[in-house]
């Protein structure tokens, strides 16, 4: 049973927090955001749906470089809920992050606030549901975090502003995501047990959505002759995108908080947990166009459509049918464009200094990863794996169980740093990392489906893929000057993607698998990054962030302060 801390000492915290690592320019931004189900019918069928604030998807959460953000959850279900938030880095503060291992849930009908800081960010990004599955049901929604117009301007002569969802101005928030139906008007309670039986999710889904309804059902205004900005995430559970605008080209400029080498393209791979920006001109004769967001790799395509409609133009798109992207089986295709998706060396992002000046390809590696992610069967029943683990959550998060120094919940050694051939086990995989040190992690997926890999709390470089398995003379082919920078990567189908990183934000850090059945099966870890042996009481507050005022105590942390 958890218990709850609140009021005056968050009060505490958020003060705490503005005094200690924020400078006093430093905007504050609060929301206050109720979460409940609602009755809705995204692909006609009624389901319970999850909502914030009444609205699916949920609210916008649109800050600037360096802004302070409280935003204080309600949690009107009948179950836990925790909310992360996908690419945010959570700057020495991993206490903030919402995965299942670093925080306590919000319970039923209880409330906790999160206070963080978006230290020296910009970009695309979205927030959705860790626990039990949520995430089909939704709960999901975009994060905008915009260029200190004062300090660094955008690298693109785009006029735009940040407006909301409608498509009624000149920036667009375009979520995109495969659905799974159930006769049940209780979609989540249907999923989880079937993934607990052992049956698996559907690879073939039987809608996509485009900004939380079904085909047809949404329309973004265009103005002729304007210029717009839309950030697009895939938000789905297992199936990657293709997203396209009929007779529009597309100057793809960022993904992830990193400017991209700007370069056209007509239509956009968008796999699961990833996020885009596109610069798109309405520069085609008036009238109404197809937006189409379609699945990749599946024998049977399944399309999302809306309508790009010019204004003053009232009737429907010329061409009765949308138009087709690449072929759907083409991985080539797909990996082609991945690779030549480059950094954008001279652009200034967060900070009035271009993005290479940081030269990632000089920095000595520490410590080298391999993960291979796999299936097993484990006690009758179907797992996920990496490096033959399964992972098994203890009774309480890791972050806890580490700062308060309680034994016997996990260990370093449960998890081996490349695959050794053992058995497969369920076991609670935490490895530990030295601070400040540099990392090379290969994602090895020995399986014929693409994998989605996100590490919170960093971005990494994206040095190489490929088809095949990866061996030292890989890094021959490595991309070591202009590798774009991201915090969610594909790994094709029998293939290898490598990233690099600096270990320079302290804190306990979630690697997952994107695809929402194998991490609910396994198929994720932690990364222990500390400055300190002993433990993270040792910590210095200018590494770390301390535990929160309001912090909500679960399993055996619940007593402790």
């Amino acid at each position: 049973m958890a218990s709850l801390r609140q009021s005056a000492p968050a009060l505490l915290l958020l003060v705490g927090f503005l005094t200690g690592s924020v400078l006093a320019d430093d905007p504050l931004r609060t929301y206050d955001w109720t979460v409940s189900y609602s009755l809705l019918s995204p692909l006609d069928l009624e389901k319970m749906v999850i909502v914030i604030n009444g609205q699916f998807p949920g609210p916008l959460l649109s800050v600037s470089t360096n802004d302070v953000v409280s935003v204080t959850v309600r949690n009107n279900l009948t179950e836990p809920f925790l909310l992360t938030w996908n690419g945010i880095q959570m700057r020495r503060n991993s206490w903030q992050d919402g995965a299942q291992e670093t925080n306590c849930a919000i319970p039923a009908g209880g409330s906790w606030s999160y206070h963080f800081q978006v230290k020296d960010q910009i970009g695309s990004f979205f927030y959705y549901p860790t626990l039990l599955l949520q995430k089909a049901a939704g709960g999901y929604g975009p994060i905008r975090v915009n260029n200190r117009d004062d300090i660094v301007s955008l690298p693109f002569g785009c006029p735009c502003d940040e407006f909301d969802t409608t498509g009624s101005a000149l920036s667009i928030s375009v979520s995109v995501s495969d659905l799974q139906v159930t006769r049940q008007e209780n979609l989540l309670q249907e999923l989880r047990l079937a993934l607990q039986l052992g049956l698996p999710l559907s690879y073939q889904p039987d809608g996509v959505l485009i900004n939380g309804v079904g085909p047809y059902q949404t329309n973004f205004l265009f103005k002729p002759g304007a210029t717009y900005r839309l950030r697009i995430s895939n938000v789905g559970l297992r199936a990657s995108l293709n997203f396209r605008i009929q007779s529009h080209r597309m100057l793809l400029v960022e993904t992830e908080g990193s400017y991209t080498a700007q370069r056209q393209d007509e239509s956009l791979d968008v796999h699961v947990g990833q996020s885009y920006s596109v610069i798109v001109r309405a520069d085609q004769p008036l009238g109404a166009y197809f937006m189409v967001a379609s699945t990749r790799f599946l024998d049977d395509e399944v399309w999302g459509v809306a309508t790009v409609r010019y204004s003053g133009f009232s009737g429907g798109p010329s061409s009765g049918h949308p138009p087709p992207g690449p072929d759907p089986l083409d991985y080539f295709f797909s990996m082609h464009q991945a690779r030549t998706i480059r950094w954008n060396l001279s652009a200034e992002a967060a900070r009035p200094n271009p993005q290479g000046s940081f030269q990632y390809g000089l920095i000595r590696e520490t410590r080298f990863l391999l993960l291979e992610n796999d299936r097993a069967n484990l006690d009758g029943l179907p797992r996920h794996t990496d490096n033959g683990v399964s992972f098994l959550h203890p009774d309480t998060p890791l972050k806890l169980a580490d700062y308060f120094q309680i034994g016997d919940v996990f260990s370093p050694a449960a998890i081996p740093d490349v695959p050794d051939g053992r058995s497969p086990s369920s076991g609670t995989s935490v490895i530990d990392v030295p601070y400040r040190g540099y990392v090379h992690i290969v994602f090895q997926n020995s399986e014929d489906v693409i994998q989605s890999w996100h590490i919170d709390g960093y971005n990494f470089f994206v040095v190489g893929m490929d088809v095949g398995a990866w061996n030292e003379s890989k890094r021959d082919t490595y991309n070591m000057v202009d590798a774009v920078s991201r915090s969610t990567v594909q790994v094709y189908p029998q293939g290898w993607t490598a990233v690099m990183t600096e270990l320079d934000n302290q804190g306990m850090w979630n690697i997952r698998s994107q695809m929402a059945d194998r991490q609910f099966l396994g198929q994720e870890l932690y990364l222990r990054v500390n400055g300190s042996k002993k433990g993270a009481p040792t910590v210095s507050d200018r590494d770390e962030l301390p535990l929160p005022g309001n912090a909500i105590m679960c399993g055996r942390a619940i007593g402790r302060h």
